[in-house]
């Protein structure tokens, strides 16, 4: 024997339409570039590059905005500018404006990647063959 099925009392309200948006897989930014980068008061000086690493060396002030703030708590271990542009979904030259002024108040600072050199010292590369063959 089956259970009799419950009936709504009330009928069913249907959700209202979405508004139209922008396209599946599309994500509306609801600022534009130029409100997030700030005023263009002055000459900026920072020569940042894809691989420059950041790495914060305060907490976020107050007055800071929230994007410089989530900059600030992405870089306390040090990351690349281009990784800070794919976790902020923010444009590289956004980015770079928005890292420039924190470089000029003092709440980062940029470092140059750690360049390996393209060939090993022959003297460490003896001492390690000669080191293999008394084993």
């Amino acid at each position: 024997m089956t259970p009799p099925q419950r009936q709504r009392r009330q009928p069913r309200e249907q959700p209202p339409p979405l508004p139209p948006g922008p396209g599946p897989g599309k994500q509306k930014n609801p600022e534009r570039l130029f409100v997030v980068a700030g005023p263009d008061g002055g000459e900026r000086d920072g020569d940042l590059d894809l691989v420059a690493l950041i790495v914060a060396r305060a907490d976020p002030p107050p007055a800071a905005t929230p994007e410089q703030s989530a900059l600030l708590r992405l870089t306390s271990t040090p990351l690349s500018v281009a990784e800070l542009s794919a976790y902020l979904n923010l444009p590289f030259s956004v980015i770079t404006v928005l890292l420039t002024d924190m470089l000029a108040a003092g709440l980062v600072t940029a470092r140059a990647p750690i360049v390996r050199q393209a060939v090993a010292d022959r003297s460490i590369l003896e001492a390690v063959m000669h080191g293999l063959q008394r084993l």
